[in-house]
C-alpha cells in the first residue's frame, strides 16, 4: 500500500471556506505527458512548471513531484511548502494547495496515479499506516546526490519504455518500472522518518514523545484490526485512554481523526479481498464483521460510489 496515503479514506477534514472556489486539478496532455493507452490512470511528466492561481485539489490521483529546477512555495493542507531543487515531494489525493509561488526556471517531473493503478503495479502491503501519518504530516525530503542519481536514471529509463509501445509486455514492463522506483522513493523516506525519528526521541520526557507513542500504537493496532474493528472507543479501550483524549493525539501528532485512519484501511480490506479473493458479498461481510451483506454493501457504497459487485466487476471484468 505505498502511498495509499494519497486516497479517498485518508482525506483531510472537510475545509471551510466562504472564499475562493477549489478547483480540481487533473494531468495535463501534451508530447511530454506520457500514458499508457491514452488512459490518466497513470502519468508521467518530464516537465512541469507553475501551477495554475487559486486553490487547487487532486481528487482522483496520488501525485511524485521531484523538483529538477529553481524553487517553488505554497501552502498545502494549511502548512507552507519550500520546494528545491532536488526535492522529493508527495501530493495526496484530496489535499488542497494555494498560494504558488515559483521561480522563473522552476521545473519539475511528476508521475501521477489513480488508487486502482496502486494495484496494478502491486504496490500495495508495503508500507505501515505509522510511515503513511509521517508522510502525511512531513511530505518533502531533500534528495542525497546519490538518491538523485538514482531516480533520475529510473525517470529516463521509465519515459523510454513508455515511448516505445512494441513489446508484447509494454504495459507489464512500465507498471515494473514504476513500481521499483517507488520502492526506491520508500527507502529514502523511510531513512528520512527513521533520522527524524531518533533526533526527536532523544528525550524521552517530552510530552510529544508520549503522544506520539500512542498514535503509533493506535496505528499499530489499527492496521492489525485489518479492517474488522471499526469503533474507536474500541481501540481506546485496548490504549487504555478515553476516546476524547485519543482523538485530541491523533489531531496534534497526525492531524487526523481515529475514524478516518479506521476507514482508511477498512476500505484497504474490502479492496483486497474484493480484488484477490473469490469470496462472496456476505463471506466477506461476514469476515470483517459487519452485521449483514447488505449493510456492507451500503459501507462500500457510501466510500466509493459504487457497489462492491461494480467494484468487482470493474477491475477484475466480472472474474
Amino acid at each position: 500500500m505505498l502511498f495509499r496515503i494519497l486516497f479517498a479514506n485518508f482525506a483531510p477534514e472537510k475545509e471551510k471556506t466562504n472564499s475562493m472556489e477549489i478547483k480540481d486539478l487533473i494531468p495535463r496532455r501534451g508530447v511530454d505527458a506520457l500514458r499508457i493507452d491514452d488512459s490518466d490512470e497513470l502519468v508521467v511528466m518530464e516537465n512541469y512548471g507553475a501551477l495554475p492561481n487559486g486553490k487547487l485539489r487532486l481528487n482522483n490521483h496520488g501525485l511524485i513531484v521531484i523538483c529538477t529546477d529553481g524553487m517553488a512555495q505554497f501552502d498545502y493542507d494549511g502548512q507552507q511548502i519550500r520546494l528545491r531543487k532536488d526535492d522529493l515531494f508527495l501530493y495526496m489525493a484530496h489535499s488542497v494547495v494555494s498560494n504558488f509561488m515559483s521561480s522563473s526556471n522552476f521545473n519539475c517531473r511528476q508521475i501521477w496515479f489513480s488508487r486502482s493503478e496502486l494495484w496494478n503495479i502491486n504496490m500495495y502491503g508495503e508500507v505501515s499506516l505509522a510511515d503513511l501519518a509521517y508522510l502525511k504530516t512531513r511530505p518533502l525530503v531533500h534528495l542525497t546526490d546519490d538518491d538523485v542519481k538514482l531516480l533520475d536514471d529510473y525517470f529516463k529509463l521509465l519515459c523510454r519504455r513508455m515511448r516505445d509501445h512494441s513489446p508484447l509486455l509494454y504495459t507489464d514492463i512500465v507498471r515494473s518500472l514504476v513500481s521499483t522506483m517507488m520502492l526506491e522513493m520508500l527507502c529514502i523516506m523511510r531513512r528520512d522518518i527513521k533520522q527524524q525519528e531518533t533526533s526527536k526521541n532523544k528525550d524521552c520526557t517530552n510530552p510529544g514523545f508520549h503522544k506520539r507513542l500512542l498514535a503509533d500504537k493506535f496505528l499499530q493496532l489499527v492496521e492489525q484490526s485489518d479492517g474488522r474493528i471499526r469503533k474507536v472507543e474500541t481501540f481506546a479501550s485496548k490504549l487504555n485512554v478515553t476516546p476524547k483524549y485519543l482523538s485530541t493525539v491523533l489531531k496534534e501528532t497526525i492531524n487526523r481523526r481515529p475514524s478516518l485512519m479506521i476507514e482508511h484501511f477498512t476500505m484497504g480490506a474490502i479492496e483486497r479481498r474484493l480484488r484477490f479473493t473469490d469470496m462472496t458479498m456476505q463471506e466477506i461481510a461476514n469476515d470483517l464483521n459487519f452485521a449483514n451483506a447488505s449493510f456492507f454493501g451500503k459501507y462500500f457504497k457510501e466510500h466509493t460510489g459504487m457497489t462492491p459487485l461494480e467494484y468487482r466487476k470493474k477491475y477484475l471484468g466480472g472474474k
